[in-house]
């Protein structure tokens, strides 16, 4: 039995063994995936050991995807661009790096209706998550990209990556959450696009906002990549505030099968896995 899984810390509460599991028990393959917590100074032994022949590969979550990078043979040139990785493929002992979150992210934006082009956008977090959704905004053809974080030399980081002449003429500009110019921004975007883990169940975060939703502007869409709870604290204000909101699950799904299919060479029955990712959210809640 070959196995995959996840690394990252801390990593409990995910939901990815089980949209994992159904998908390999829809296809009658014996694989199975596992959450593998991981410390700092076990990072790079835990994605060596992935060489072996009893290991299809890993994801790649928080605080790892661009840590991990060194540590793989070759990056595909998508995760190349976007900085980070989230996907690791054994091939034949060596190891590919792939990034599944821009392939997520564009399917789960395009399923709730909503184009980017021509659109101001904000993005909180610059960490492994917010370089694929900053990437899928820049090469739709977003008016601008601001981001904010609070390390704002992180931001300032993502926002130069993104200038690239490659990526379009998007205006990128990086924020700290204190500036003024970072809340006017939220009041005009047309998308916010939350990349940090604030509000997460379970997490010390939980029932946190990561702003003061009275600034967004009412029929905004609001994306919480936070997909525990179903409905996250900055959704909920954001509601009440007359925005529209997404939670994070549909980005769960489409990234995991765009893995799965790295992993297997088939396609992942997705609605299988949207099924088990709702069941387990129920169950652990």
């Amino acid at each position: 039995m070959k196995r995959v899984g996840l690394i990252g810390h801390p990593i409990a509460h995910s939901l990815s063994p089980a949209v994992q599991n159904a998908a390999f028990a829809y296809h009658g393959r014996g694989e199975r995936y596992e959450l593998w917590d991981t410390e700092a100074s076990g990072l790079e032994a835990r994605v060596h050991d992935l060489r072996g022949d009893g290991f299809l590969g890993a994801n790649v979550t928080v605080p790892y995807k661009q840590a991990a990078m060194p540590y793989v043979d070759r990056l595909d040139p998508l995760a190349g661009q976007t900085g980070a990785v989230n996907t690791i493929v054994n091939e034949d002992g060596r190891l590919a790096g792939h990034n599944t979150d821009v392939t997520g992210f564009a399917q789960a934006l395009s399923a709730a209706g909503f184009s980017t082009k021509g659109e101001r956008v904000v993005v909180l977090g610059a960490g492994g998550a917010a370089r694929a959704v900053g990437l899928v905004l820049v090469r739709e053809g977003a008016a601008s990209v601001d981001l904010c974080d609070i390390d704002v030399e992180r931001a300032r980081a993502l926002a130069e990556h993104l200038r690239s002449p490659a990526n379009g003429q998007t205006a990128v500009r990086a924020h700290a959450p204190s500036d003024a110019a970072f809340r006017e921004a939220v009041a005009r975007c047309r998308l916010l696009v939350n990349c940090t883990p604030a509000g997460t169940r379970h997490s010390d975060l939980e029932g946190r906002t990561p702003i003061d939703a009275e600034v967004i502007a009412p029929g905004a869409l609001v994306f919480d990549l936070v997909y525990n709870p179903p409905l996250t604290p900055l959704m909920a204000a954001a509601q009440e505030r007359g925005a529209q909101v997404v939670g994070g699950l549909s980005m769960l799904v489409y990234q995991a099968a765009a893995s799965f299919k790295l992993w297997t060479g088939v396609e992942a029955p997705v609605d299988i896995m949207v099924a088990a990712a709702r069941q387990a959210l129920d169950d652990a809640n």
